[in-house]
């Protein structure tokens, strides 16, 4: 069974979404909408022309796989789903939306591959997908470095203060693309206390959240990466930062940098640190329908596809 978020985590700095019916027939023409005003039906292809306008594909790193999946340029969409990974239970509740396109986070064949067979767990997302008309598009390290970016979002999740990029894009003037980003903690708190903010506000995941350093130390400034990030220690160092908040910290870069500088260490689950991403996200494309008078429901998938299930606590450790 899918496990879904316990109750809505909204980003702060996301308007209300707008309730969409319980039922609905697609319109196969402009459409009059509640207040009057002319509503169209858009295509995939003007849909995803607006995706790759908030994060081109050209700039996801090479090793990448971005953009559209599946999915036919002249279908109508009504109903987009966002979400982090395109799993079968993400599909699935796709499905019981309703849903003419779902945009993930994660790509589903980052590696490629030789088959979309439905006898394997990626073909039977594929299958799934085109037997109910549903597109995939994907926005991952372009969306990552993006402004704003799923780091926008998370720092926004945490109600903190966006300064800059952690790791400027060079190819930005204005410097305000790039990976990661330097916030500000208004007013300071310990990093116990930082730590336990993140663990109110980012959903609730089996890990809960992972701390590292003196948990009395003051919290001014911190960097914060959505997704793994212990490839950047050498930039958050040189940061000046008193904490780094991300995930996926592996033993060795993590026991590296205590040892080097007191920096304070908050890891948290890596879908947790992203879904975030998927608020603001939907939040975009709400504001570009309603520029269009597209006739559009966009939704955030609520499904916990974070794999780890259960966290026990290690009674038996000497600490």
């Amino acid at each position: 069974m899918a496990r879904v978020l316990p109750a809505p985590v909204a980003h702060p700095r996301r308007p209300a979404p707008r309730a969409a019916p319980a039922s609905r027939l697609r319109p196969q023409a402009p459409v009059t909408g509640g207040t009057g005003s002319l509503c169209s039906v858009p295509r995939l292809s003007e849909v995803i022309a607006a995706l790759d306008a908030l994060w081109p594909p050209e700039r996801a790193e090479e090793w990448d796989a971005v953009g559209t999946v599946c999915g036919d340029p002249d279908a109508e969409v009504t109903r987009v789903l966002f979400a982090v990974d395109p799993v079968q239970d993400v599909v699935d509740e796709a499905v019981t939306l309703g849903a003419d396109l779902l945009v993930t986070h994660h790509p589903l064949y980052l590696r490629g591959t030789t088959t979309v067979a439905a006898g394997h767990f990626k073909g039977r997302v594929v299958h799934t997908l085109i037997r109910n008309g549903i597109a995939l598009h994907v926005a991952h390290t372009n969306a990552d470095t993006a402004d704003p970016g799923v780091s926008d979002a998370l720092a926004g999740a945490l109600d903190l203060r966006v300064v800059r990029p952690l790791v400027p894009d060079p190819s930005d003037p204005a410097g305000h693309r790039g990976l990661g980003r330097v916030c500000e903690v208004d007013p300071p708190e310990t990093l116990r206390e930082f730590a336990a903010r993140a663990a109110r506000r980012l959903p609730p995941t089996a890990q809960g959240i992972r701390v590292a350093g003196d948990p009395d130390a003051t919290v001014r400034t911190v960097a914060v990466s959505g997704g793994s990030g212990d490839s950047l220690f050498d930039q958050v160092r040189a940061a000046g930062v008193d904490a780094f908040l991300t995930a996926d910290l592996r033993h060795h870069p993590a026991s590296e940098a205590t040892q080097h500088s007191p920096l304070g260490l908050v890891d948290a689950a890596h879908w947790a640190t992203e879904w975030p991403w998927c608020e603001q996200a939907a939040a975009q494309l709400d504001e570009i329908s309603d520029r269009h008078g597209w006739d559009l429901r966009v939704h955030v998938s609520k499904t916990v596809t974070d794999p780890w299930s259960a966290h026990h606590d290690s009674s038996g450790a000497p600490n």
